[in-house]
């Protein structure tokens, strides 16, 4: 799995294919190869991006992290 923070954007999630997303008794399965959630607060469709970052004037550092899973 990729974890890759968007300078001034949002976090692109390389799944391999699913991502469950969970909070509390909520779960969500998303059956994508990738997925980008919101990193600034002001995405009207939480916890995805919608690209608000962009009106907001986010700024933040780029990183990318990656993730070795037993598969």
């Amino acid at each position: 799995m990729k974890i890759e923070f968007r300078e001034n954007g949002s976090i692109g999630i390389e799944t391999g294919g699913k991502l469950v997303l969970r909070q509390g008794e909520q779960e969500v399965v998303i059956e994508k190869p990738r997925v980008s959630l919101c990193r600034c607060g002001h995405s009207a469709n939480k916890p995805f991006c919608d690209g608000a970052h962009k009106t907001a004037g986010f700024v933040a550092p780029a990183a990318v992290i990656e993730l070795k899973t037993d598969s």
